[in-house]
Order: C-alpha cells, then sequence, then structure tokens
C-alpha cells in the first residue's frame, strides 16, 4: 500500500527540509556576517595590509623615493652588529619603563585606596586625578614640562625659597630621564580609576573578620587587599608597560626631536622616528617596528607565563 506524503512533510532527494527555526538562523548569519564586514574590510585594509607590507619592508632598502630594494636580513644584522644608537635607545626605554610604571602603579594604588574610603566629591575627585591622564600625553602638556623644569623653570625657583640652586634638569643628562618618569607618574588618573573599580569588588566582611582576627591595616593590606587585587594589578601592570614602551611625544617635544642630552632622551620610538622620517630609511625603520614589536610580545607573554604564580582569581 503507497503512502502519499503532502508538499509539506516530503523531502527533497538531497538531504532534510530546511525548517522555519533554520531559515530564521541563516538570516541571522547573513545580518551577522554583513554588519562584520565594515571591520573586515577596515582589519583587512587598514592593519594586516600594512602590517605585512611592513614585515616585507624591514627586508628592503627603502627611502620613500625609489621602489624598495631587497637586501634580506641585512637591517637586522646591523641593528644588532653595528648601530650604537640602537643599543642606547633600548637601554633609555627600558629604564624609562622599569622605573616609570611600578611608580606609577604604587602611586596610583595608593590614591585609589584613599578614595575608596568614601569621602566626600568622590566623583569629583575621581574627575580630577582622571585628568592627567588625558592631558599627559598631548603636546601641550610636555611643552610645559620642559618650561617647569628649565633651568629658571617654575621648580627651580621653588628650590630658590629654600636657598637650593637646582640644575637644569631638562639640559643635564644626568636628570632628564627623570623628568619624563615623574610625567608618567603624573599620569596616575586611568590605573586609578581600574584600582578603584577593584577596591569596590572586596568584600568588606573579609576586612571586618581579619580585625576581629586582630589584624592591623598593613597586615589587611598584605594578605588581603594586594591578593584580591592581583587581577587588576596585572591587567594595569600589561596596559602600563606597553605604553610604556610606546612613549614618544614627551621625548620629541622636551628634546626637540634629537634625544638630546648626550642622547639621554633617545627613546626607542624616538629613534625610530628618527630613522624613518629625520633620514628617510623606511626599511630600517621598519625593522626596528618589529623588534619593538617582538619586545612588547615577550614582555607580555612572559607576564601571562608568571602569572599563574601570583595572580589569583576567585576560583
Amino acid at each position: 500500500m503507497t503512502v502519499l506524503k503532502s508538499p509539506e512533510t516530503a523531502a527533497p532527494r538531497g538531504g532534510m527540509v530546511p525548517t522555519k527555526a533554520s531559515k530564521r538562523y541563516s538570516s541571522t548569519q547573513r545580518a551577522a556576517y554583513l554588519f562584520l564586514l565594515p571591520w573586515a574590510i577596515g582589519f583587512l585594509c587598514l592593519s594586516l595590509g600594512p602590517i605585512l607590507w611592513s614585515l616585507y619592508l624591514s627586508f628592503t632598502d627603502f627611502d620613500l623615493l625609489t621602489a624598495p630594494d631587497w637586501v634580506g636580513p641585512a637591517n637586522y644584522v646591523r641593528m644588532f652588529t653595528a648601530d650604537p644608537k640602537f643599543m642606547i635607545s633600548v637601554r633609555i626605554t627600558f629604564v624609562y619603563v622599569l622605573f616609570s610604571v611600578p611608580l606609577k602603579l604604587a602611586f596610583a594604588l595608593a590614591v585609589a585606596m584613599l578614595l575608596n574610603r568614601g569621602i566626600r566629591g568622590l566623583p569629583l575627585y575621581r574627575a580630577l586625578f582622571y585628568l592627567p591622564s588625558l592631558l599627559g600625553a598631548s603636546v601641550a602638556i610636555a611643552v610645559l614640562w620642559r618650561q617647569l623644569f628649565a633651568g629658571n623653570g617654575l621648580v627651580n625657583h621653588f628650590l630658590a625659597q629654600f636657598g637650593i640652586e637646582g640644575p637644569s634638569w631638562i639640559s643635564n643628562p644626568n636628570y632628564s630621564l627623570w623628568t619624563l618618569i615623574i610625567l608618567a607618574v603624573w599620569q596616575f588618573g586611568s590605573p586609578m580609576i581600574v584600582f578603584l573599580a577593584g577596591l569596590r569588588q572586596i568584600p568588606a566582611d573579609v576586612y571586618e573578620a581579619a580585625r576581629v582576627d586582630g589584624a592591623g591595616r598593613w597586615r589587611q593590606f598584605a594578605r588581603i587587599t594586594v591578593p584580591l587585587l592581583t587581577p587588576v594589578i596585572f591587567f594595569n601592570a600589561i596596559i602600563q608597560t606597553i605604553d610604556a614602551f610606546k612613549t614618544f611625544t614627551p621625548a620629541f617635544i622636551i628634546s626637540n626631536g634629537s634625544g638630546n642630552p648626550v642622547n639621554s632622551l633617545l627613546f626607542y620610538t624616538l629613534y625610530l622616528y628618527q630613522e624613518a622620517f629625520g633620514y628617510f630609511r623606511m626599511g630600517y625603520a621598519s625593522a626596528l617596528a618589529w623588534v619593538l614589536l617582538i619586545i612588547i610580545a615577550l614582555f607580555t607573554a612572559f607576564a601571562f607565563l608568571t602569572s599563574r604564580y601570583w595572580v589569583h582569581y576567585d576560583e
């Protein structure tokens, strides 16, 4: 006996009948891809394309005026064997990162703990303390900083009130880098906001239990605040380290683009800029950029590999 199937239930020869749910899913998928298309085009054309082109240029001799000339690894060989300014810029940048990042994080955490006590006008204080992070990387602040620490600047006028004759902080190679480290610490607002958010997530009953057990403020800070705040510390350390490696504007403005005095402000990014737009050695500058990328990637990878030993998550 033959059973006739209705057109709605009959399956086509090639497979299953598409249901209404599957049709809705397909249309949703197409809509998602359509919305992702502008980002994909931007990523391929404005990010991935220039990245791959930069990698190619790092193996060429290119001056922006003639076609790139393939030289192989010559740029990298010259960088590590015959370029003393490269090692100077690496040393200056590493010293800057080594001192500016911990000092900024420590100062930001201290201010966040003060603001976490529930003082009046907290939104106003948060806005005021965050303001330097918005303005600190600007040209205007760099010019102001150069005037503050000049030989006849406001800092020396203040020291003169106490009978102290200060040097020209900017033009003295022993102090010039430290003026930029102070500028970096002054831009503590961004990590401070993140620390404040992390402190608000620590349960108050944990501190109450510690006080009942006789723990003082320092013991509470060392045994409760810091361990529970390690994920936030880790996040801030990664972000601030990457930003420190990319510092350019203050060094460029304060040293007038030269890195002087005596190359004491020759940051890595400033040297890269000199090679690219001062001497038009675009191929060599591309190689410098890729080395900087590798250095940042190694630091980030090391931080993630070691985080399992000191970063404590809820689980």
